[in-house]
């Protein structure tokens, strides 16, 4: 059944306008009045609805119903990725949604190649949001992810709130491995730290090590950016469960 993302809020019994993006793929793919419908509007469980009328980009629908499904990772995860180019960016956000992440943190650091601001900053935000409502859509997760704004990266470690949980830095520099660490201390919310191409400059290291972050190693082999926070967010899943 057709799952799609609709920013106001859903009620059982209600007839909405759906957004004109879905509109326009309802068009393309040539759904018809009367096809059945799933829509959710990103704060929790998500509703059967039946499509009324179909335009080139207009569309509306009945909300029939109400289902309580939470398909969440019971411990929230954080990802503050260090700004890669643009495409792996995408690809990073896409999949860390697919496999439960609960926020992004876009980090501007010392070796992003990638330098945003005005304007195209706005487009890239609003851009990447596209992203997590469409990898939501496809992957069942009725709650979107939390997009942050990009922060430079010291700046965030000096203002970023002082919270129990840990920030958990992936590091080759690690003594210690992300899989022993996470047996060892069972599920809890944790901040994913992973850097740009290149990773985080050796002073960036030192300075969220100082600041609490806990340096970890994912293994004897250098991930690339876009496969680091992936990998670590399969492990954690796969030792605390919730895939």
């Amino acid at each position: 059944m057709p799952r799609f993302y609709c920013p106001q809020p859903l009620a059982a019994g209600s007839t909405v306008d759906l957004p004109e993006s879905v509109a326009h793929h309802l068009h393309v793919v040539r759904l018809q009045p009367g096809a059945a419908l799933t829509l959710f509007d990103g704060r929790g469980g998500q509703y059967r609805a039946t499509l009324l009328e179909v335009g080139k980009k207009r569309a509306s629908a009945s909300v029939d119903a109400f289902d309580d499904i939470d398909v969440e990772l019971p411990y929230p995860v954080t990802l503050a990725q260090g700004l890669p180019e643009g495409a792996k960016m995408d690809w990073i956000v896409e999949k860390a949604v697919e496999l439960g992440v609960a926020a992004v943190q876009p980090l501007a650091a010392q070796r992003s190649v990638v330098r945003l601001s005005g304007e195209r900053l706005e487009k890239r935000q609003a851009h990447w949001q596209g992203v997590i409502e469409s990898a939501s859509e496809q992957s069942g997760r009725n709650r979107l992810a939390h997009l942050l704004p990009l922060a430079e990266f010291r700046r965030w470690i000096d203002t970023a709130p002082q919270t129990p949980q840990p920030r958990i830095l992936l590091s080759p520099r690690g003594t210690q491995s992300l899989a022993g660490w996470a047996h060892a201390q069972g599920p809890q919310p944790l901040t994913l730290l992973v850097g740009p191409e290149g990773g985080f400059s050796p002073e960036e290291e030192d300075a969220v090590i100082a600041a609490g972050a806990l340096p970890l190693s994912m293994g004897p082999r250098v991930l690339r950016t876009e496969t680091a926070a992936l990998a670590a967010l399969a492990m954690l899943t796969g030792i605390w469960g919730g895939m």
